[in-house]
């Protein structure tokens, strides 16, 4: 009987090691809105149009492990209702691969919130702030969402092209970092011809 039972101790504290190396540890807290810039006078018609995505940071990405993510593309087009249909562009298992979601006006010019959110399960909040552009060759936006009660922080990097001057990229990098993220949070993704212009 005492083998057993430590047979028995044995396993569940390997179980629990397990789970400990599995759960995710508390990732950066996001900041409150009201302290993450916003674009003054947002002028949601030249916003408009395809960006490329260059570059993210955020508190689920590390470095070592999303380093070999591709470049894709994001293209708002504006409704009438001055919300945007966000058409994602993406490279996926050989394949261009489509997504359109929703972004709805919210409180301030150039803030947005997910249409349809009962849709995404899990997710109870998603708001996206346009930082800074000037809309004909750089954008940088941060979108917060709260899904299963935990707080998520992404900063986006879009360009008009598939490449930016290094200055535009060290601004990026200097933004991430005053929200509390890292180098590890922070990466460039690479760039492809699949799927980019269509």
């Amino acid at each position: 009987m005492a083998l057993g039972l430590l047979w028995l101790g044995l396993a569940l504290l390997g179980a629990l090691q397990t789970q400990a190396q599995d759960s995710t540890p508390n990732p950066i807290p996001a900041p409150p809105l009201l302290r993450v810039p916003l674009q003054s006078d947002f002028q949601n018609e030249k916003f408009q149009g395809k960006w490329y995505v260059l570059g993210l940071a955020g508190n689920e990405f590390n470095k070592e492990k999303h380093s070999q993510l591709k470049m894709y593309t994001a293209t708002y087009v504006l409704n009438e209702d001055n919300s945007y249909n966000v058409t994602s562009t993406v490279v996926w298992d050989q394949n261009c691969d489509h997504w359109t979601k929703i972004f709805i006006p919210n409180l301030h010019l150039g803030q947005f919130n997910l249409s349809n959110i009962e849709r995404y399960t899990g997710t109870q909040n998603y708001t996206t702030r346009v930082v800074t552009t000037n809309y004909n060759q750089f954008a940088i936006l941060y979108f917060k969402k709260v899904f299963n009660n935990q707080e998520y922080i992404k900063v986006t990097l879009y360009g008009r092209n598939k490449d930016l001057p290094s200055v535009l990229k060290e601004v990026f990098i200097s933004f991430a970092k005053s929200l509390g993220l890292t180098e590890d949070h922070i990466i460039f993704l690479i760039p492809i011809d699949e799927c980019m212009d269509k």
